[in-house]
């Protein structure tokens, strides 16, 4: 006989104290998150977020609470329902990638950061969809197809993590990890009003995540509130002796992360406003304007909460910066094929082979085939010791322009535009290539940035707003995001998930 414990929008510190006061069991919830996949995901509206359930969920939580009610909680996410991208391997559970050529693999061990949930306390509730090998910036999949944003079911969620944005929007799991290489956490964060983070690349370890490009590379996490996103930030970040990158660790900070939640950071703070990111002077302007409209009002609420909008900065030739800092063509063909040949058990060792076997569903293909033509080791390629080159001076001028005006954050929309429909990405409005997403400066400079949601246009379309900060600035920018969240109350969730009756 299951509780009365209403599992929209509660968070993880509403669960535990359920837990603690007999209210609600991880099985009963993961009993119900799985009633309301079954209800908004394979029916419904058929978001189509979820690609695979994990079998074992409920027992782990049935385990789970008896070790609770014998000697309390395993960890910080004891009991909670993780939906995790299905990027990231997983132990005896099928992992696709996003491409059907991989519909029946099944790794044999987890992903670094699938270890460190589990050993957390967390239930890995289901996988999630994502383009194919995340190579978009949209959420289709040869795997499984289409996944809705659950806020305008015509408009999509945005990429790669799709699936994990639409799932945690639409409370089909507590929280979600995607991975985020251009913007694939902070894209979907913003169009599924949710909160997001991508860190300084090597905080978080990406064994066992399928790479796209590993100078970029990071999971990161997805939450509703800034609290949940902080505590499973705290979870994922740490040294992987398997992956060098994470040797950055050395120079963050000690600190707990769930310790930076300062409703007030924002008194005092200096923002600065990036005009030249509100979306270039030949944009349509119906795509253009509701967006700009609801990020003005959020640094009208940043403003409101006593900070000081230092409007415009700018970042010198960002276009032309922007484009020579792009690796994607350049290195991805090496990293995707050093990994596949790492897996001998997998139905294909190249993307040669993958490109073969299956092409990546067509409103996703047009990167996929790029990296295809790419060159399978670029080290003698000028061209990309000159785009590495322009990556560390994107990050010298993003330093610069905090320095030159004592900022603590630099603002501006996650996306200029509004989430593509479907019937712009089947008609080629929109491709993965000259998609004009702002979220790649953070990830080309290798910079941290935290996607808030801004609020919503006048159709109920979520925007998001994302602040950028210096390498290992993320306890600021979880202050500035909590402060925020206080101030502007900005999340709701979506009309067409709404609670289950009993």
């Amino acid at each position: 006989m299951m509780t009365d414990f209403d599992i929209t929008e509660t968070t993880v510190s509403e669960i535990h104290d359920a837990m603690r006061a007999g209210e609600v069991t991880s099985r009963e919830l993961v009993d119900r998150y799985r009633e309301r996949i079954e209800a908004y995901d394979r029916a419904g509206p058929e978001l189509n977020g979820v690609v695979t359930l994990n079998p074992d969920a409920p027992d782990r939580a049935a385990e789970l609470d008896e070790t609770f009610a014998e000697s309390g909680p395993v960890g910080p996410l004891h009991g909670i329902p993780v939906l995790v991208k299905d990027q990231a391997e997983t132990a005896g559970l099928t992992t696709t990638f996003g491409s059907a050529v991989f519909e029946e693999y099944v790794p044999e061990t987890d992903a670094t950061v699938v270890r460190k949930l589990r050993d957390a306390g967390a239930v890995v509730l289901a996988k999630t969809n994502l383009c194919d090998w995340a190579a978009s910036w949209f959420g289709y999949s040869s795997a499984t197809g289409r996944t809705k944003n659950p806020y305008a079911l015509a408009r999509d969620p945005g990429g790669s993590s799709a699936g994990t944005g639409a799932g945690v929007a639409a409370n089909l799991g507590t929280i979600g990890v995607g991975e985020d290489t251009g913007g694939s956490v902070r894209v979907p964060a913003a169009y599924c009003n949710l909160f997001g983070i991508r860190v300084t690349t090597g905080l978080i370890s990406r064994t066992g995540f399928a790479p796209l490009v590993a100078r970029q590379d990071t999971p990161g996490p997805m939450a509703r509130t800034v609290a949940d996103m902080a505590r499973l930030l705290d979870v994922m970040v740490g040294y992987d002796p398997d992956d060098e990158w994470t040797g950055a660790t050395a120079m963050a900070t000690d600190d707990d992360y769930v310790d930076h939640l300062d409703a007030d950071a924002l008194d005092g703070a200096r923002i600065g406003v990036l005009r030249a990111a509100f979306g270039a002077d030949d944009a349509p302007a119906a795509e253009v304007e509701p967006v700009s409209a609801v990020v003005e009002e959020a640094l009208a609420a940043m403003a409101d909460a006593g900070a000081t909008l230092v409007d415009p900065v700018s970042i010198p030739d960002l276009d032309e910066q922007v484009d020579d800092t792009s690796l994607y063509v350049l290195q991805a063909k090496r990293d995707l094929n050093d990994f596949l040949a790492e897996r001998p058990g997998a139905p294909a060792d190249s993307v040669e082979a993958i490109d073969d076997a299956g092409d990546p569903h067509p409103c996703v293909a047009d990167l996929f085939d790029a990296i295809v033509d790419g060159p399978a080791d670029p080290i003698d390629d000028p061209d990309y010791w000159a785009a590495v080159a322009a990556q560390e001076r994107l990050r010298r001028h993003v330093v610069r322009v905090h320095a030159e005006h004592d900022l603590d954050a630099v603002a501006f929309p996650d996306v200029p535009v509004l989430p593509p429909t479907e019937e712009q990405l089947r008609d080629g409005t929109y491709t993965t290539m000259a998609f004009p997403t702002n979220t790649v400066v953070g990830s080309q400079s290798s910079c941290p940035a935290v996607s808030l949601p801004a609020g919503f246009t006048d159709e109920g379309i979520p925007v998001g707003v994302e602040l950028l900060g210096t390498p290992f600035a993320e306890p600021r920018l979880i202050e500035l995001a909590a402060s925020y969240e206080s101030a502007a109350d900005p999340r709701r969730p979506p009309a067409t998930a709404p609670p289950l009756d009993d």
